[in-house]
Parts: structure tokens; sequence; C-alpha cells
């Protein structure tokens, strides 16, 4: 860490810079391995959960490694517990999903006493509900509320940042439209802590709300303008703009551009906007017209999965036979998995930017963990205020809260931001 800018001032009451609450799940491991490795020797950090035997197991790994890391035990439905972990630590991140079920209580403590969260959940029905619940009292008083801080949304989040202020300059011209798409290649596996998100979106009958383009920003009509309209894409097509064969992003693809689509939202109200109309969509990438045809299978594979997930037996019957939470792909397949983000843009008077974002690892897991890691570390160096040296706050998105300072350190940790054309 830069230690010109780096601001290590705790906030009033606060032992630690970074908690790292969920710490022995299996996400949770990961980023905890990611900090010890990663992360400067003078960060004051914890590690929390409700299971003591494993939280001391974990910080006997650090110790070996040659980092002290304290222990908090918090059970996320004990609101005493959850209060005094929080009142401890200028950041909290947090790895323990269900989010819905295991965050409601971390969030509402960050927002009362003041201290920045981030979580890597893709439950945007829960954003939303957060977003109603907290924005205003946060962004008020300057605490940042950071969802969806992973693999879903950071990279097209950060992407479509990157690509919108390259169309826009010189000078940042805001009267430009903007259309943007995004074609993803990637390899990873799924843990059982994603799998049990999507089983209880489903119980909480929640799973429907994903499908609504404005989830994150009902307050744009869909004809207003400021946001055009853009279906998700339901089936594999051919497109001749990448000359190659495209389909959907699955479940990732209805995570992403909603809190893209939230970016453009927060970018307008701070004067600083993706242009009068921008759209957005995102892609599976296919290489071949056979990979095509697989991947119409796979779409209808996931309709299955979708249908089985909607009654309780066969969710049930689900989560007997799949992963469990706190499980996960072997290191081996960890290791095999990368991602692949191409990103096209058009602006209204022709200039055209194409990016390409890429990582080594699985997405959903290590990808993910870096960004979380990197997004703390970024916090704990200090963001800039809002002009009118406004706080920068609210419920917000990683391009929103984090921008250019957290591309700028992703990159130096090997996550490549390349601007092609």
């Amino acid at each position: 860490m830069e230690s010109k800018s780096a601001n290590w001032h705790l906030a009033a009451g606060a032992r630690y810079d970074i908690v790292l609450y969920g710490a022995t799940g299996f996400l949770g491991r990961q980023l905890f391995a990611y900090l010890i490795k990663n992360s400067p020797k003078e960060l004051r950090w914890a590690i929390a959960g409700r299971n003591q035997t494993k939280l001391e197991a974990l910080s006997t790994q650090g110790f070996k490694a040659g980092r002290a890391v304290d222990i908090l035990l918090a059970d996320s439905h004990d609101q005493p517990a959850v209060e005094a972990m929080v009142a401890q630590a200028r950041i909290i991140v947090n790895t323990t999903g269900p989010y819905s079920i295991n965050g409601a209580l971390i969030v509402d403590a960050c927002v009362r006493l003041r201290r920045h969260y981030i979580d890597a959940t893709g439950e945007t029905p829960w954003v939303r509900d957060l977003i109603d619940r907290y924005h205003e009292r946060a962004a008020r008083e300057g605490t940042l509320i950071i969802p969806c801080c992973g693999f879903a949304s950071a990279p097209s989040d950060l992407g479509v940042y990157l690509a919108a202020r390259t169309l826009q300059n010189p000078g940042r011209n805001t009267s430009l439209s903007l259309k943007i798409k995004a074609y993803y290649r990637l390899s990873g596996g799924v843990s059982g802590g994603t799998l049990a998100s999507g089983y209880n979106l489903h119980a909480m009958k929640q799973a429907d709300r994903m499908a609504d383009h404005y989830l994150l920003t009902p307050e744009i009509p869909a004809n207003s303008g400021v946001i055009a309209d853009t279906d998700d894409p339901a089936f594999p097509y051919y497109d001749p703009g990448i000359d190659s064969w495209v389909g959907p992003l699955h479940h990732l693809g209805r995570i992403n551009t909603r809190v893209t689509r939230r970016s453009a939202d927060i970018f307008s109200q701070w004067g600083s906007s993706y242009g009068p109309e921008f759209s957005y969509q995102e892609f599976e990438k296919f290489e071949g017209f056979f990979s095509a045809v697989l991947a119409a299978s796979t779409v209808v594979g996931m309709a299955l999965i979708d249908c089985a997930m909607r009654f309780a037996p066969t969710r049930r019957l689900m989560a007997s036979i799949l992963r469990q939470p706190g499980d996960g792909p072997s290191e081996r397949k960890l290791d095999a998995g990368w991602f692949q983000c191409e990103i096209l843009g058009l602006a209204s008077d022709g200039k055209q930017a194409r990016l390409m974002i890429s990582d080594c690892g699985d997405p959903g897991v290590r990808t993910t963990a870096k960004i979380l890691a990197e997004s703390a570390l970024t916090l704990v160096a200090g963001v800039e205020p809002l002009p009118n040296n406004r706080p920068r706050g609210g419920v917000l998105t990683p391009a929103t809260a984090l921008g250019e300072r957290l591309i700028e350190r992703l990159g130096r940790a090997g996550m490549r931001f390349q601007t092609l054309v």
C-alpha cells in the first residue's frame, strides 16, 4: 500500500481497520489467505464469526505466516454481539451468505455506527431493500455500504465506467448518449454458499424481482431516456458486431446489468452522468457454432434448475445432494479458473471504445476474494470526497464508491484492464 496516501486513523472507538466476518467459510478462507499474503504489515485487522474453534485454527495459520490476527466472536443473528463487533472496526467485510439472512443486522449496525461495509452478494432484491432503508442516511453521513463487490458485479461495473469515461474524454462530455455491451468468457465452479443464496431467493419468493431491469433504479421510468431499455438476452444468436455467437450470461447478467444501471443513475445525480441515454447489455461469448448449440442446451438446463428451485421439495433435494455452505471447488480447480470480459462501447458522435478485463483463478472465488480485499484496502487508504467536499456515502456500487482507485489496485494485483481501441 502506498504509504504517502494511506490514512491509518481509526474511526472513534475502532481497534481495527478491517474486520473479516465469515472468515471460516469457503470464500472467507480465500479472502483471509489473500490478506495474509498481500496486506501491509501495519494493517490492524481481525477475523470474526460464530465458531471459536474454527476461528482459532485460522488465526494460528496467520501466526505461522508471521501475521497476528485477532478473533471476534459474533453470531450474525445476535444484535448485541454484532454491534460489539462492528463498533471495533472501520470497515466490515462480510462473506457469509445468504446475505439477506446473515447480513441484515450487520448492515444496520454499520449504518448506525457509521462504519463502512462491503460484501459480495448477488441478491439484488435484498440490495434494493438496503437502498430503500439506508441509502439516504448513509449518504448524508458519509457511510459507504458497498454490496455486489465481487465477481458480481465489480468487473462489469468498473469496465463500463472505464468505457464510458473513454468515450466521453477529452473533457468528459456527458452530452453524448452511450451504448455499451459486455461479452464474457469464463471458466469456474460454484460454491455451496452461492447455491444457498439461490435457494433462499426462491424460498423467500424474491427470485422473480431479479427480472426487473430497473430493480435498483425504480425511480427512473423505462421511457425517461436517462437509461434506455435493454432486454436481457434469452437465447443464443449470432452477433455480427463481434463476429461470434453469443447468449445469456444466466443469473450473473441479471445482477451485473442492474448494478451498472444503478451506477449510471448515481453518477447522473452527482453531475457526472453516462449521458442522456445509456444502454447496457451482457452476453456470454462462444467460440464457434457447436459451442453455441451447447450453450442453448445450457439455457434449457438453467431454466429447469430455476424451476426446480421454485418448489420446496426439489429445493430440499438439491440442497441435500449439492455442495453445502462452506464447501467449494478444489484448489486445483480454483487455480484453473479464469475470465475475460470484452467491452464494446459506442457514443452518439460515432466514437468507439474496446476494452478487455481479465484475471486468472476461479472468478466466483479467487477473483471475488481479490476484489473484496482490494476494495477494503482502498477504503483503508481513503477515498476522495464528492464535489463541494461532500462525503462520499450511501448504498453505492463498486464504480461509484471506489472508481479509479480500485481499478488501480486491482491492476497492481494482477487483474488486467486493457484499452484496445
